[in-house]
């Protein structure tokens, strides 16, 4: 194989990497914005049970027996 063969197929193969590195790194952002969404509802939501528990008296590290008929 003649150099300037070997050079363009090198080219070539390094154009098709950057190219799979663009688009693996654009994944990568869509997934920790989508994380950070994620995330941010989980607060919300974490919140609204915490005013739940807070409204119904319930103690986190209390246990409630089961009721009487089990």
């Amino acid at each position: 194989m003649k150099t300037a063969d070997q050079i363009a197929n090198l080219e070539s193969r390094l154009e098709f990497q950057d190219e799979t590195i663009a688009t693996l790194n654009d994944e990568i952002v869509a997934h920790h914005q989508r994380l950070a969404e994620l995330e941010k509802s989980f607060g919300v939501v974490l919140e609204h049970l915490q005013k739940g528990d807070e409204r119904d008296g319930n103690d986190h590290g209390e246990v409630e027996p089961p009721p009487p008929h089990y």
